[in-house]
């Protein structure tokens, strides 16, 4: 593998040559696995100057501007650029404009892009030496053949990701989340069954969230949200077997037959730059002839080099799935694919998934409750979105071709859930907190992930507070227990959780840490057990508030926990080991839902000989006034399962 020759700029000065990413073997392979590894020894790295006589960034026929795929696997990044040909201000983002060229006198060979990572926007600088063979590019390029904005951009993206092999196979939701910091999601064409088996699907399916197509959601949006289409078995036989091959979906009409039947027809550009379908609205097919001529005429004269058009029913069923990617208004603005509403208030945190401390595993685990747990307060009535985005080392090439569960055991199977009443993801929610739960499916799978939530409306996200990690319990010391006995009642103190305005309504049983432990450990145990027969158990839970100092009042409106137990759980009795600093504090019992009403009994525990709790309550007398903080652990109000 060698370089071409050096090329002067106008001036004389030498050109950029990056030292980062170098003409050799280490900026295209990775490990030598996929099948570009018979290239070694046959690339040229060129600049465009010595590829053409007149290159140029953007040919000025826009239909030539789209991409066509060369040796490299990466269909799946092809697709996501054609949305940034759509929204001129995101390509703009991307591949900032006025950029040097290599007819300009300050041309230094050198190009600028932008890529979004985990958050925030990543500056990526490229030489334009570009690889090639027999003098002419290997990789992706446009369809003209002197525009070079794929060709720049895909080695951007592959310097980004580590090498052009890092760029075989992937999804496109990954491609359109890296150009545009935007939201994607992977609709199902496939037939579901019942929802255990729906469930079961997202937790193993190698893809995004699948839900059944529901085009009509963004029919008003077609024009500006990035829109793709894949599939495992290539029509006309072309393809590696046992591996995904996607398309971009161009547009798609309403039409009418000459009878008056209404006919959906699709638009699909594969990569490839050549027509890989036989079906009835090929040129010439039978299907056009159903049409009025004219009309027919006119659908037919879109079609660009590599497109073809087929109608719903082929689409359903020879594709697979089906991305969407979310619009970005040129505000900025995420904007809904199921009302179009624009989401201008955004949100992001970090997190981790760390084995024995918070990596609880899915629902059907007893750990569960030790992930992570974010705190979403919506502020007004508003449309919400969650996503859960997984990240952490970059992937070799070799998983790309792994097979079925030989694949998937290398990635780690992730939920979101969001406990609030009867609403799912993508509803408008009322004002209230909303405690959402990513998770891996297994216990004990470490891994890092970035939460983001998009509103309408005013929102604000935060971490719910963990508190010290539990230690163990000295052999030779003493607890001392005091109980407290109180009642939830119907429409006096039965307040229910924190996502209730009638939270406040809740008991609230206040007691001080006055001394710092002498030896490091636990100084609280917390005990709530509710007085009902096991038959009817309600699901109940609570908090441990500190009260700020010099405060008169014991509410709590505003504050955050600093220890909690959750989830709501169906259970007698629910507890809490933790270690607390000096201050005061309150216990705030509740059940999920308000107006439940029941007994309960508050266990109060400290070490004796460390001296470091002592109630201001002599028997269990509580103020029927409070708030609470938890979730219930039964069905969440929407669920989202990924699997990248």
């Amino acid at each position: 593998m060698r370089a071409g020759k050096r090329t002067a700029c106008g001036d004389g000065g030498g050109l950029f040559e990056d030292p980062d990413f170098p003409p050799d073997d280490s900026s295209v392979f990775t490990d030598g696995s996929t099948p570009i590894s018979r290239l070694q020894g046959h690339i040229v790295w060129l600049r465009p100057q010595e590829i053409c006589q007149s290159p140029v960034v953007f040919p000025d026929n826009i239909r030539l501007s789209h991409a066509k795929q060369g040796l490299l696997g990466d269909c799946w990044f092809l697709c996501a650029c054609s949305a940034l040909l759509k929204n001129r201000h995101l390509l703009d983002k991307v591949f900032p404009p006025h950029q040097p060229l290599w007819s300009d006198s300050k041309y230094r060979g050198s190009f600028h892009f932008r890529f979004w990572e985990t958050g925030h926007w990543t500056e990526v600088t490229i030489d334009d030496r570009l690889p090639c063979v027999d003098s002419a590019l290997c990789f992706s390029r446009c369809h003209a053949p002197s525009a070079f904005w794929v060709a720049l951009l895909e080695k951007a993206y592959a310097k980004h990701r580590g090498s052009y092999e890092q760029l075989w196979a992937g999804q496109v939701s990954e491609a359109i989340v890296d150009l545009t910091g935007g939201l994607a999601e992977c609709w199902s064409l496939s037939h579901f069954g019942s929802e255990e088996e729906e469930e079961e699907e997202e937790h193993h399916h190698n893809g995004a969230t699948r839900k059944r197509l529901k085009l009509d959601f963004i029919c008003t949006l077609r024009a500006t949200c990035a829109l793709s289409c894949s599939t495992q078995s290539i029509p006309g036989g072309d393809g590696v077997p046992g591996q995904h091959h996607a398309m971009a979906v161009m547009e798609w009409l309403d039409v009418k037959t000459l009878t008056g039947s209404p006919v959906r027809l699709f638009r699909v550009r594969n990569p490839w730059g050549r027509c890989c379908w036989g079906g009835a609205w090929t040129e010439g097919g039978a299907g056009w002839r159903s049409l009025d001529s004219a009309d027919a005429l006119d659908i037919q004269a879109k079609a660009a080099q590599g497109d073809f058009w087929l109608e719903e029913s082929e689409f359903l069923s020879h594709f697979d799935d089906v991305t969407v990617g979310y619009p970005i208004n040129e505000e900025g603005h995420l904007q809904s694919i199921y009302t179009g509403n624009p989401l201008p208030h955004r949100h992001h945190l970090p997190g981790r998934w760390v084995k024995g401390l918070s990596s609880g595993g899915s629902r059907n685990s007893s750990s569960y409750g030790t992930n992570p747990k974010f705190w979403l307060n919506m502020r007004e009535n508003g449309e919400v979105v969650v996503s859960l985005l997984q990240h952490g080392k970059p992937r070799r090439p070799s998983d790309a071709a792994l097979k079925g569960d030989a694949r998937r055991r290398r990635d780690r199977a992730i939920a979101l859930h969001m406990w609030k009443r009867e609403v799912v993801l993508h509803e408008r929610l009322e004002p209230g907190h909303y405690l959402m739960i990513p998770s891996t499916y297994q216990s004990g799978a470490e891994a890092r992930f970035l939460i983001r939530v998009f509103s309408s409306s005013t929102s604000s996200v935060s971490a719910l507070k963990r508190p010290a990690p539990p230690l163990p319990l000295p052999t030779d010391g003493e607890w001392e227990t005091n109980h407290f006995r109180g009642s939830w009642v119907e429409g006096r103190s039965a307040g229910g959780s924190r996502n209730f305005p009638s939270h406040a309504q809740n008991p609230r049983f206040p007691f001080t840490v006055c001394d710092e432990p002498i030896l490091p450990g636990l100084n609280v145990k917390v005990n709530l057990s509710q007085s009902r027969s096991q038959s009817d158990l309600l699901p109940i839970g609570f908090h441990i508030y500190k009260i700020p100092a010099r405060k008169q009042s014991l509410s709590i409106a505003g504050e955050d926990p600093v220890a909690s137990c959750v989830p709501h759980c169906y259970t007698q009795d629910v507890s809490l080991s933790c270690t607390l600093p000096l201050g005061a504090y309150l216990i705030v019992p509740s059940t999920y839902q308000p107006n439940c009403a029941a007994d309960f009994t508050i266990s109060l525990a400290r070490p004796i000989h460390r001296r470091v709790v002592k109630s201001q309550e002599k028997l269990g007398r509580a103020i029927q006034e409070v708030s609470h903080i938890s979730m219930m652990q039964s069905s969440p109000l929407a669920s989202s399962s990924l699997l990248h």
